[in-house]
């Protein structure tokens, strides 16, 4: 759990008015060890209305404190920037969703692979998505 002094210290880094619904989800949202989905949040922090939740996973993605990921399940997942969140694109990881048990996995050892692109293009941001079957899913279809 962060402390309050730390969780402050983040926001006003990125230039975010603390609040406590702001500290609250961030202190939530560090405790994820992977992608998480705005029903993760809510149900880690019971106390915050969904609106309130969305309102600041949106402000944060803006900040860069979080990424935004589009795993085709319909539903968006985040993880949280551990680039001291200022990502630059080679900095970014890729990320693998499993087919079974729809979970969304940082793969944070893995760099997103350099792509050459049309001259006066300007990327901001780069998604790469691996599908399939996560090893507990795939050691249980082998059974």
């Amino acid at each position: 759990m962060m402390d309050s002094r730390h969780c402050e210290e983040v926001l006003r880094h990125h230039g975010i008015r603390p609040t406590a619904v702001r500290m609250l989800v961030l202190d939530a949202m560090e405790r994820f060890s992977d992608t998480f989905s705005l029903a993760d949040l809510e149900e880690a922090t019971d106390a915050i209305d969904r609106s309130s939740i969305f309102r600041t996973l949106t402000l944060f993605t803006r900040r860069h404190l979080l990424h935004l990921i589009e795993d085709g399940s319909g539903s968006a997942k985040y993880c949280v920037c551990h680039n001291d969140h200022a990502c630059r694109i080679d900095e970014l990881h890729c990320h693998f969703h499993c087919e079974a048990c729809g979970r969304t996995l940082c793969l944070d050892h893995t760099q997103i692979p350099v792509i050459a692109y049309p001259a006066g293009y300007e990327v901001r941001q780069i998604d790469y998505l691996l599908k399939g079957l996560c090893p507990t899913c795939r050691e249980k279809q082998r059974r």
